[in-house]
């Protein structure tokens, strides 16, 4: 809930201003929501996007799992500042590298990163490997955070790219809400680690589905 109210906001806000710095083309539709006029490969991402969120739980659960290893309050803040290092130096490197081989080759990676964490998250018996899953989690989100956005960006036309982004953030944040639904009653009903590899499942099949999102040629590069 938290993730979609900004999200609605930001839309609201999109749906009521026009872009600057390059005027619409002649045949553009008004501003506002819509995906009318966008891409195909575009409606594509989002598909695959809420696919993968609708797997994507709260962080929360992290804290569950982590305390019910037997992870203490003060050893949880650590690991999430030992996630928040990993996220920060992986951005750059992943936006440099996304800008070399192409933004869905690096998405992908990114979530079979997250598939391969959160099946790590469901499996592990002990606290120990808790260090270096948090450490591979932060690797995800430097290589998918920056790089989704970009490649939103990528795919549709300059005079759509406000309304694009706002409409992925609203797609993302509207799914976050069932995800921790089902994360909660798979933890209640089934087990601690079924969350988790349900939220693996997801993202494999998610990164398969990438497979059908095509990236626009861009000079000198492969897409």
């Amino acid at each position: 809930m938290a993730a979609f109210v900004p999200a609605a906001v930001g839309v609201a806000i999109l749906t009521a201003v026009r872009e600057t710095g390059r005027g619409p083309s002649p045949n553009a539709a008004p501003p506002g929501l819509r995906l009318r006029g966008t891409p195909t490969t575009f409606r594509r991402l989002l598909a695959v996007m809420l696919l993968f969120t609708l797997g994507n739980s709260s962080d929360m659960f992290l804290i569950l799992r982590a305390q019910q290893l037997g992870i203490g309050t003060g050893a949880v803040v650590l690991l999430f500042a030992v996630y928040n290092a990993v996220y920060s130096a992986a951005s750059y490197p992943a936006g440099a590298l996304s800008d070399r081989i192409g933004r869905k080759r690096v998405m992908m990676a990114g979530l079979a990163v997250f598939a391969l964490v959160y099946a790590g998250f469901g499996l592990v018996r002990g606290p120990g490997w808790l260090w270096l899953l948090f450490a591979v989690y932060g690797l995800y989100q430097g290589l998918t955070d920056g790089t989704s956005r970009a490649l939103v960006v990528d795919l549709v036309s300059p005079e759509l790219r406000g309304t694009a982004l706002g409409v992925y953030a609203m797609v993302t944040g509207l799914a976050a809400l069932p995800a921790s639904v089902i994360a909660g009653l798979l933890w209640q009903r089934v087990s601690p680690a079924a969350p988790f590899l349900y939220g693996a499942a997801m993202a494999t099949l998610a990164c398969a589905a990438f497979l059908l999102v095509h990236s626009p040629p861009r000079p000198g590069r492969s897409s």
